[in-house]
């Protein structure tokens, strides 16, 4: 007897997917509720669970392919799985999309048992075979110890010296390569899902919006010496770290507050205020970044906003946000400096008006009374739609979050 398993309910507006990768092989055991695929979203991934316990069947669809919400993806088969044979290969034969992702992927170390075996993502699966490495041998961080692409790229910096893997037979290329060049190959790969999304709506935002960026700069003394003061005390009250992060949404806040434009949109003809502050933050993940939404960061304090963006990291690394924490925003603070991003013209993430990015902290001189120092110095940048804000408004609310961050007890007595 067989179950089929089909595509849940994505959330809000979204009606497909596309099929990531298996997690699940046919002739593989599965439990109630165990993941045995992951589906990308415009989103998010979305793990699909199996509606019962059994053993993974037949797999009606392969990576990459787009499916529909209530679409049969794969069948779970009754009672248990079939006994190893002595090549280590279950007795129950794999489709031919499974034969030829174990032809990709090097052979796992033969220790025998399921320790043996490593389910790899097809971005995972051409590093491993870039790098030559042995996927069993490497240690996953991600979710139900899965290898990601930081793992890899951490196994080959641990092993320089490591032989890369003969390559497996070429795809057919668009053109013939050039004979005696081995470093010129190309290769292609098919956006994801995620990636076609953000490539779509973020040359929509600049094809609709009349998209201005204003800058500044702010001097970071203050904050980085509130913050070496307190860092302590607070991660020991409230669990965890003070980050640069909570200084500046509760700066945002508090502009956003004296210019509302900036916390609006634009509606057809009309134009929507919002009396709440949702702030969309682009926090890193597997594939890409990712803007999840601390709602209601008005109401947040410090160590709230805090806890908030650090669940937010935390599971975009494991890959387990939702269509919820992705959904909605008022305003979006983008922080590129963390990857050393000097300045920079974020583009709105629409149907927002605006997005504050903020820069790496670097020493410069400035002249301060006179007198010529040198400073923790970040470029701040704000990219708004000049069809609803105004440069005058822009250039003030830009000055407010500097102003705040320079005196950050204005944050305390909303000044």
């Amino acid at each position: 007897m067989s179950t089929e398993v089909k595509v849940p309910t994505l959330g809000e507006s979204v009606t497909e997917a596309t099929i990531g990768e298996w997690l699940k092989q046919p002739g593989e055991a599965v439990a109630l509720d165990e993941p045995i695929a992951s589906l990308e979203t415009d989103k998010v991934a979305v793990e699909v669970p199996s509606p019962v316990a059994g053993v993974m069947g037949q797999q009606v669809v392969a990576v990459g392919d787009t499916v529909n919400v209530g679409a049969v993806i794969a069948t779970i088969e009754a009672g248990k799985p079939a006994p190893a044979e002595a090549g280590g290969k279950a007795a129950a034969p794999a489709p031919a999309s499974a034969a030829k992702a174990e032809a990709a992927a090097p052979a796992p170390a033969a220790t025998g048992g399921e320790d043996a075996v490593v389910t790899l993502s097809p971005a995972v699966r051409r590093l491993v075979l870039e790098h030559g490495l042995d996927p069993s041998k490497i240690k996953g961080t991600g979710k139900d110890g899965r290898l990601t692409k930081e793992d890899v790229l951490a196994a080959a910096e641990a092993a320089p010296d490591a032989a890369p893997a003969p390559a497996a037979a070429p795809a057919p290329a668009a053109a013939p390569a050039a004979s005696g060049a081995p470093g010129r190959q190309e290769e292609r790969v098919k956006m994801t899902r995620l990636r076609q999304t953000i490539a779509r709506r973020l040359k929509s935002a600049q094809d609709t919006a009349a998209m201005l960026t204003t800058f500044n700069d702010v001097d970071m003394t203050a904050v980085i010496e509130a913050r070496g003061r307190y860092k302590d005390l607070f991660e020991k009250k409230h669990g965890v770290r003070l980050g640069f992060m909570g200084f500046f949404t509760k700066a945002a806040c508090l502009a956003l507050k004296d210019i509302p434009a900036v916390n609006g949109r634009i509606d057809g003809d009309e134009i929507v205020y919002n009396n709440y502050m949702d702030i969309s933050v682009a926090v890193s993940g597997p594939s890409g970044l990712v803007v999840p939404v601390i709602r209601n960061a008005e109401s947040l304090s410090f160590a709230g906003i805090e806890k908030t963006i650090g669940d937010f990291g935390k599971r975009a690394k494991e890959g387990t946000l939702t269509m919820d924490d992705m959904t909605g925003g008022t305003f979006t603070i983008s922080n590129g400096g963390v990857f050393g991003s000097l300045m920079s013209t974020p583009i709105i993430n629409p149907p927002q008006s605006a997005v504050l990015g903020l820069h790496r902290i670097e020493d410069r001189p400035v002249a301060i009374d006179g007198q010529v120092v040198i400073r923790p110095m970040m470029y701040l940048a704000l990219s708004y739609d000049h069809r609803l804000i105004d440069g005058r408004e822009a250039v003030t609310f830009l000055k407010t979050i500097k102003e705040a961050i320079e005196d950050p007890t204005r944050l305390l007595i909303d000044l």
